[in-house]
């Protein structure tokens, strides 16, 4: 069974960037046919979806953040990363990696990790 984990800074300045990693266990991040995604949730807002990496490396982006947000992955640590750049405080949010066998079909989620952007 796949589980995922989600690790990087809980602070991140104004106008940094966000780099988080995802790493999947009890799978591979190359399995045929999964997608790789990062989702988040900003507080006192619905779930938002940001990207996607599919396993063979294809990457989606939301529109309304694809200027300043990169996927990439370690198929040798199965690792997946989301960086965000020149974040803002509203960019607060909890951050999910999730995985599925359809695009916006989030099967499995990680336990998130609160990222707050403040000075």
């Amino acid at each position: 069974q796949v589980q995922l984990q989600e690790s990087g800074p809980g602070l991140v300045k104004p106008s940094q960037t966000l780099s988080l990693t995802c790493t999947v266990s009890g799978g591979s991040i190359t399995t045929y046919s999964y997608y790789w995604s990062w989702i988040r949730q900003s507080p006192g807002k619905g779930l938002e979806w940001m990207g996607t990496i599919y396993y063979n490396g294809n990457t989606y982006y939301s529109p309304s953040l694809k200027s300043r947000t990169s996927l990439s992955r370690d198929t040798s640590k199965d690792q997946f990363t989301l960086q965000l750049t020149s974040v803002t405080p509203e960019d607060t949010a909890v951050y999910y990696c999730g995985a599925g066998t359809r695009i916006f079909r989030f099967e499995t989620w990680g336990q998130g990790t609160q990222v707050t952007v403040s000075s």
